[in-house]
């Protein structure tokens, strides 16, 4: 289950608040789940501030996770950013306002799944997520998403009902998904797929190995 930050504030400072009778049940389970995973080893946290920090993280945890192969999985449900400041173009100091209104222009953040799943953790298991506002691309930015960086899977969904639908997109062929109620949550079923599918990768041969 995924802790909303509200949620993990209220873990972290112990807050007392109120939610409606009909959550609260949720709102314990999530608390608790998430706070067993702390107790165990479960979960590791690693807070950053800038991309320059998200991207050297990402290579560590990476190459980190390359000694475990097909056991490994990567689960990219979001681009941190799109654009960014370069760090020999910021300003070394303060920004006078006496000179004037500022132009800046921001540069693409570099592409890094090809690389991880290429170069760092080439046997691993890797999702990535295409979140598209025009249905009518959807579907052809996914797949393009999966030939472009050899993802073993894409899920895709629109930003109007990314909550109800998604569409997981392989090398095989699409499957759609819906929650089937207001009260399920489409990602536990999400994620019951993604593991099986992460098992059935594991069991496969490394192609290394083979040679």
């Amino acid at each position: 289950m995924t802790l909303h930050p509200a949620l993990e504030l209220m873990c972290s400072f112990e807050l007392l608040v109120s939610v409606p009778e009909s959550h609260t049940t949720v709102v314990k389970t999530a608390i608790s789940s998430y706070r067993k995973a702390i107790d165990e080893g479960l979960l590791l946290k690693l807070p950053f501030t800038t991309i320059f920090e998200y991207l050297q993280l990402l290579q560590l945890v990476s190459t980190a996770m390359n000694c475990l192969e097909r056991h490994g999985m990567f689960y990219c449900a979001a681009a941190v950013s799109d654009f960014y400041v370069p760090w020999e173009s910021m300003a070394k100091h303060k920004i006078q306002s006496a000179g004037g209104p500022l132009n800046m222009q921001l540069s693409q953040v570099p592409k890094m799944l090809f690389i991880l799943r290429n170069q760092w953790a080439p046997s691993a298991f890797c999702v990535s997520f295409k979140l598209e506002t025009d249905p009518d691309i959807l579907i052809q930015k996914a797949e393009a998403a999966l030939r472009k960086y050899g993802m073993n899977v894409v899920v895709a969904n629109e930003l109007a009902n990314y909550k109800d639908v998604v569409v997981m997109v392989t090398s095989s062929g699409k499957t759609t998904m819906s929650r089937r109620s207001k009260e399920d949550d489409l990602e536990e079923q999400l994620i019951a797929l993604l593991v099986k599918m992460h098992s059935d990768h594991a069991k496969q041969s490394n192609p290394e190995q083979e040679t």
